[in-house]
C-alpha cells in the first residue's frame, strides 16, 4: 500500500516515514502543502497523512482543492483540538482526524482502517477459501497453518486480496506499492506472484494475460 505523509516538522516527518515503511508501506513524503497537493493530484494513494498547520498551503486548502478531483482517504493530523475545526475538516471531506500528540499505534491502526473502508472490507481479517489473511499482523495462514511469505511477496498479496475481483495491471501494483526511491520491484514482479503461487497454490491469484493479475472473487 502506498501512502502519502505531508508533515513539515522535520523530526515528526522522518519518525513516522520510517514507522509506516517498517509497517510495509511504501511511503512518500511532502514538507509543504504544494508539494503535497501536487503529489496527491499526480499520483494514486491508498491513504493521505495530511497535517493542517503546513507552509504555503494549509492542510484545509491541500484538502479542499484535492476534494475537487480525488477521494483519496485522508487522515487529517493536527494540535488544534476543537470541535468546529473537527467539522471543518470532515466538511471538506476528510476521512479520519487525529489530534497531535497521538499514539502510533492509534495512527497504524486508523491508517488500516481507512485502507478496509475503502476496500470494503470490514476487519482486519480476509479469507480466501482456506487462505486467511491478517492485516493487522501481515501474516497468512493456509488451512490454519502459517505461511511464510517474504515482505514484497505480502504486500502483493494483500493488495490484490483487498482489491478482489477486479483485475490489477502491473501498472498499477508496481505503482502502488513501490516508495519514491524503489526501482526493485520492476522487473521481478512475476517471480514474487510466482512465490506466492508456489507457497499458497497455483489458483489463488489467476494471470491475465495482457491486463494483469486477479484473486478471484
Amino acid at each position: 500500500m502506498k501512502l502519502l505523509l505531508a508533515e513539515d516538522d522535520p523530526r515528526l516527518q522522518r519518525s513516522l516515514s520510517k514507522a509506516l515503511s517498517e509497517q510495509g508501506y511504501a511511503v512518500e513524503v511532502a514538507s509543504d502543502g504544494g508539494a503535497a497537493l501536487f503529489k496527491a493530484e499526480s499520483a494514486e494513494y491508498d491513504v493521505i497523512v495530511l497535517d493542517i498547520m503546513m507552509p504555503v498551503l494549509d492542510g484545509w486548502q491541500v484538502l479542499s482543492r484535492l476534494r475537487a478531483r480525488k477521494r483519496t482517504p485522508v487522515l487529517l493530523l493536527t494540535a488544534r483540538d476543537t470541535p468546529p475545526d473537527r467539522v471543518k475538516g470532515l466538511d471538506l471531506g476528510a476521512d479520519d482526524y487525529l489530534i497531535k500528540p497521538f499514539d502510533l499505534a492509534e495512527l497504524l491502526a486508523r491508517v488500516r482502517a481507512l485502507i478496509r473502508r475503502a476496500a470494503g472490507v470490514a476487519t482486519n481479517a480476509v479469507q480466501i477459501d482456506d487462505v486467511s489473511i491478517d492485516l493487522r499482523s501481515r501474516t497468512v495462514t493456509w488451512a490454519g497453518a502459517p505461511i511464510p511469505l517474504t515482505a514484497t511477496e505480502y504486500r502483493i498479496l494483500e493488495y490484490l486480496a483487498l482489491h478482489r475481483g477486479r483485475v490489477v495491471s502491473r501498472t498499477e501494483l508496481y505503482e502502488h506499492l513501490r516508495g519514491e526511491d524503489d526501482d526493485t520491484l520492476s522487473n521481478v514482479m512475476d517471480v514474487h506472484v510466482a512465490g506466492i503461487r508456489r507457497k499458497l497454490g497455483p489458483d489463488l491469484i489467476s494471470t491475465k494475460r495482457g491486463h494483469g493479475y486477479c484473486i478471484e472473487d
